[in-house]
């Protein structure tokens, strides 16, 4: 499988396991390869339907910033999808 296979398989995946959650700003964040066991790690990034804030009278009058959740989806070389893990926030 290569890295473009891994990451339409990765947001495909994360699209549907979300799918109940009407997800908004789906797309790749990161891409690592790993040797043992061979395969990807892709980072799908999305904003939920909660994750849309707004705060205060003034924030009416500005954009709109959702925050990003991330997720991690762990793809062998044949196209198994071994896991999916909440990656933390950077601080």
């Amino acid at each position: 499988m290569d890295v473009k296979e891994a990451v339409k398989t990765a947001i495909q995946h994360v699209t549907d396991l979300f799918e109940l959650d009407t997800n908004s700003n789906v797309g790749l964040e990161e891409v690592e390869y790993t040797d043992h066991p061979a395969g990807w790690y892709i980072t799908v990034g999305f904003s939920r339907p909660w994750d849309h804030q707004r705060q205060g009278i003034g924030s009416a009058l500005q954009p709109m910033q959702p925050k990003r959740q991330y997720r991690v989806v762990k793809i062998l070389e044949d196209g198994e999808i071994k896991s999916v893990k909440i990656r933390e926030q950077d601080a």
